[in-house]
Order: C-alpha cells, then sequence, then structure tokens
C-alpha cells in the first residue's frame, strides 16, 4: 500500500481550476465566437480560446480584486493575447527576408483566401476587434474601449473606419489531393486493425485532444486513444453500441478524418503528415464549437460532448 501523500500544490491548482470554470467556462462559446471573428479560423480560434482561458486563470491570481464583469475581461485578455501576436509576427524577420503573413491565416490556405473576401480581414487590428464588439457583441463604447485598453474616441474612430470598408465575394476553393496513407488510414480504422494503424504512424507521433491531454509515441496511442475509440473502455464506462467508422473529408484547403459514432459525426480530427507516415492527430472531441462549426459547413450530422472535466485539465 502506498504511503505517498497527494501533491498539496497540484490539489489547490486544479480546486482553483475548477472554480475558476464555474465562471468562466459557461462563457466559453462566446469567447471561441469572438476568436474566430478575430482569427477567421476554426483551428486558430480554438488554439487561441485554449490560451485566453489560461493566461485569464493566471492573470486572477495576481489581482487585487476579481473583474467587474467577467466576459469583459475575458475578452480583454483574448484582445490582447491576439494584438500581441499580430505585432510579434510583424516585429520578427521572416527566414527569406520577406514579411510574414498574418500569423493566424498563415497556416491555413482557405483562411488566407477567405480573409482577403471578408470586411473584418480588411480591417487594421484594432478596427477588426472594434467592430467585431460592438456589432457582433453588443458592447457599449466604455466597454469596447476597455476591452481594447483604448480610449472611446479611438473606438468611435475605428467602428467608423471599418463600417465604410466594402465586402467582396468569398473565392471557390479546389479540393487537395488526398496522400495515399490517409486512405490507408480510414481503411486500418474502419477494419478495426490496430497493427496496421499502428504501422502509420512515425515512432514519436502524438495524438492531442486540445486543453485536455496528449498522447505521445505510436505505442502510447495505439494503448490509449486508437484502442478506446475502436473497443471501447468499458471500465471507465465507455461502452461501444456501434462500431465506429472513419471518413475522409477534404475542408478548408486540407484533409479532416471525420470519426462516426451511429448515424453521428462524434469526434473531427486534423492530421499532419512526414513523407507517408502521420506525424500529429489533433482531436477535437472535446472542442463543441469547432466540432459544430465544421460540421455544419460539411452538412454531416454531429454529436458534441462538452469540455473535458475539470479535475483533467
Amino acid at each position: 500500500m502506498s504511503t505517498e501523500s497527494p501533491d498539496p500544490l497540484g490539489a489547490a491548482v486544479k480546486a482553483s481550476w475548477r472554480r475558476f470554470l464555474d465562471t468562466y467556462e459557461p462563457l466559453r462559446p462566446d469567447l471561441y465566437r469572438y476568436c474566430r471573428q478575430l482569427t477567421r479560423s476554426p483551428w486558430d480560434a480554438e488554439d487561441m480560446a485554449q490560451e485566453t482561458m489560461a493566461r485569464a486563470f493566471a492573470s486572477l491570481a495576481l489581482m487585487a480584486e476579481p473583474p467587474r464583469s467577467p466576459r469583459a475581461w475575458l475578452f480583454r485578455v483574448a484582445s490582447n493575447l491576439w494584438l500581441n501576436q499580430l505585432r510579434q509576427a510583424r516585429e520578427a524577420p521572416a527566414p527569406d527576408g520577406g514579411e510574414f503573413a498574418d500569423p493566424v491565416t498563415r497556416a491555413e490556405p482557405r483562411a488566407a483566401r477567405e480573409a482577403a473576401g471578408t470586411l473584418l480581414s480588411q480591417l487594421a487590428p484594432q478596427e477588426r476587434a472594434a467592430v467585431v464588439l460592438k456589432d457582433a457583441f453588443g458592447f457599449s463604447l466604455e466597454e469596447t474601449a476597455e476591452a481594447l485598453s483604448t480610449t472611446t474616441g479611438a473606438i468611435k474612430t475605428a467602428l467608423h473606419r471599418g463600417r465604410t470598408k466594402l465586402v467582396t465575394p468569398e473565392p471557390a476553393e479546389p479540393a487537395p489531393v488526398a496522400p495515399a496513407v490517409l486512405n490507408a488510414f480510414c481503411d486500418a480504422f474502419n477494419a478495426r486493425d490496430l497493427d496496421r494503424l499502428t504501422a502509420l504512424l512515425l515512432d514519436s507521433a502524438t495524438l492531442e485532444y486540445p486543453g485536455f491531454k496528449i498522447e505521445s509515441g505510436a505505442q502510447a496511442v495505439r494503448d490509449g486513444s486508437f484502442k478506446g475509440t475502436l473497443f471501447g473502455c468499458p471500465e471507465g464506462g465507455y461502452v461501444l453500441v456501434d462500431p465506429p467508422r472513419c471518413e475522409l473529408r477534404a475542408h478548408r484547403g486540407e484533409w479532416l478524418f471525420l470519426w462516426w459514432s451511429g448515424d453521428a459525426v462524434h469526434a473531427v480530427v486534423r492530421v499532419e503528415l512526414e513523407n507517408d507516415r502521420i506525424t500529429r492527430l489533433r482531436d477535437y472531441y472535446h472542442s463543441p464549437e469547432v466540432l459544430t462549426e465544421v460540421c455544419r459547413e460539411l452538412d454531416v450530422p454531429f454529436r458534441t460532448h462538452g469540455y473535458p472535466p475539470a479535475a483533467s485539465h
């Protein structure tokens, strides 16, 4: 029998995190929508929302008094994070001597083209944030100024400039060509063949649930997520009713895996490759806003599962 005492610091942090989520997790859908409007990408929006929650949690420990308006303050944390990311990207020298693209659209082909054809992406950063806060979320001039750390006069100017810019149609996008390894993955998944699935991974491959956990190494992914997804986990209360199914779909210039359970998608998975092997999987099972947006765009039925349990963060 173990005589080790529990980690008091870890227990205290987890208890504080749960109390933080009691107030701030109900604001998560609005936070995601705000980040989505700023970044123009569901993937970057999810990353930004996760980072905002982490920064807000840490910042609260340094504040003499809690924020008067948790919602407005959370949006301020997100705004500062986004503006700092843009500033750092523009100040850093590009590897080829050229200019960096907007960091929130650099990795996603459709996002760059989408950004060229929408009102918000044509605006300067502060103009974009001001228009979103005022018009999409109904913030007052004072609340918008507080969220962006500026004056109401500056917000009035930003709104006037932003609202006068034109919208142009979004260009069409050709579907990418699917690498053979992705089709092989679907075949092995649907055959529930753990050996074939594992063989398609690099030994150092990772599977990540953003904001929840990371499994590192092909064997850990096989024994963890792959085994649980394909065969269930009765000891954890996860019993399969129908065999899962993997489908490959093009979305926003890249290929995604849709993991079906019965007649609905229950996970959207991004994949990264190195040569002909899979090096990284990102499973958005616990990201309901991303799952909802992607599945609606793909016009497929889906089921969301909420955020990860607080104790697991």
